[in-house]
């Protein structure tokens, strides 16, 4: 075996192992949608993926998660809904925990000073000092809308 395997992905897969043993046929559909979507980036990339990389994949599935969630509940087929909300969850277990409010104001204070941001048109330096400490524990659009109030204030 080349590379030593990122820590998240061995937690993944051995959720999917405990998975088949329990029958639990959801969870197990849910941890190998996980697992073929780490399975793609690494074949497209030609490298094992660090945890890091995995949270990205993880967020992102979320996100699509949510995004389905919102369209099944306004359009009330709440059978859709419910099997989305459990993907969700099981998703959302592998991420690490999430930021508190004053946690996330600290970060973005903490990269707004790093960055030396004094306006708006310094946004994207922000984001990009920010990006990688609060990936997987905030949803990056209201941390968005964050930094642009506080760089207007």
């Amino acid at each position: 075996m080349p590379a030593e395997a990122s820590p998240l992905k061995v937690k993944i897969q051995d959720s999917v192992k405990d998975a088949m043993r329990a029958k639990d046929k959801d969870r197990l559909n849910t941890l190998r949608q996980i697992t073929a979507a780490i399975k793609q980036l690494e074949v497209d990339n030609r490298q094992d993926l660090s945890d890091d990389d995995i949270i990205v994949v993880l967020t992102k599935m979320t996100k699509q998660r949510k995004d389905s969630l919102s369209q099944f509940e306004q359009a009330g087929r709440e059978d859709l809904a419910v099997i989305e909300r459990a993907e969700l969850a099981i998703i959302e277990e592998f991420l690490p925990t999430p930021l508190t409010e004053s946690e996330l104001d600290a970060a973005i204070a903490s990269a707004i000073a790093e960055s030396g941001a004094s306006s708006i048109k310094d946004m994207g330096a922000v984001m990009n000092v920010l990006r990688p400490k609060v990936q997987g524990r905030a949803d990056m659009g209201a941390v968005s809308s964050q930094v642009k109030a506080a760089l207007s204030a």
